[in-house]
């Protein structure tokens, strides 16, 4: 279906509507919409074209350098609020473009809010962010817990990690769209669960008694990923869609 006010631009009726309005509102004469149905039709995610993402409350800066906010870790971000009430410390791992982190932050303004990644463009990406919605979190480059500091040990209320998960046979599975994010984002290993044992191995000594972590996983992970974490009582809880997708535990 055509979109009011524009031509036909080659391609566009092989794009939903919705995503055409969503690219006309973006078109000017910099951004002709023929080039951006041309963007959209050759695989380039649609939040990538528009440069942000909602999240939660926040609206984020995304491109090529992080992966696009999803609804499953909106997911995890809700169960976190309403497992924890005045965090003093919360941990995000993996943070990407900082949406966890910064969106924990919001909503507990008091919180001492940490974010670590191993990717550079990553962490470019979450400052940015950071500065963009005028918000407290201290940013550090680094794999998982290696940049937090060690005072932490033993004093984090709130742990939450969307990880990479997907296998690299998965990868090849993966849509068009998909494969155009960033692979060390997406991709732990042979397995999937390279990065979530990785997490689960020192997550409990970090954790206070009492601290709360959920962790993002894969739809068919729930039972090893929910033995991976050493000295915590997990529980695997459902996505929207009725999909294993979250680790969560407390520290005894």
């Amino acid at each position: 279906m055509p979109v009011p006010g524009w031509h036909n631009a080659p391609g566009m009726e092989q794009i939903p509507q919705h995503e055409l309005s969503r690219l006309e509102a973006i078109a000017g004469p910099s951004q002709p919409l023929e080039e951006l149905v041309a963007r959209r039709l050759g695989g380039e995610p649609l939040q990538y074209i528009e440069g942000t993402a909602a999240f939660g409350p926040l609206d984020l800066l995304v491109d090529e350098r992080v992966l696009v906010p999803r609804p499953e870790t909106e997911g995890l971000f809700e169960i976190a609020m309403r497992m924890v009430r005045n965090p003093e410390v919360i941990v995000d791992l993996c943070t990407g473009s900082g949406a966890l982190a910064l969106a924990l932050k919001q909503a507990f303004p008091s919180a001492a809010v940490f974010a670590t990644d191993i990717s550079p463009d990553a962490i470019e990406v979450a400052t940015a962010n950071k500065a963009r919605n005028s918000l407290d979190v201290y940013v550090a480059i680094g794999d998982l817990f290696d940049p937090l500091p060690a005072s932490l040990l033993g004093e984090v209320d709130l742990l939450v990690v969307n990880p990479p998960y997907v296998s690299e046979a998965e990868f090849e599975g993966l849509p068009e769209d998909v494969k155009r994010e960033p692979r060390v984002a997406l991709v732990a290993g042979p397995t999937g669960l390279e990065v979530v044992r990785a997490v689960g191995a020192t997550a409990a000594d970090w954790l206070r008694p009492g601290g709360v972590l959920v962790c993002e996983i894969g739809e068919t992970q729930g039972i090893p990923a929910s033995l991976a974490f050493a000295g915590l009582p997990t529980v695997v809880r459902k996505d929207l869609a009725g999909k294993d997708r979250y680790i969560v535990a407390v520290k005894p």
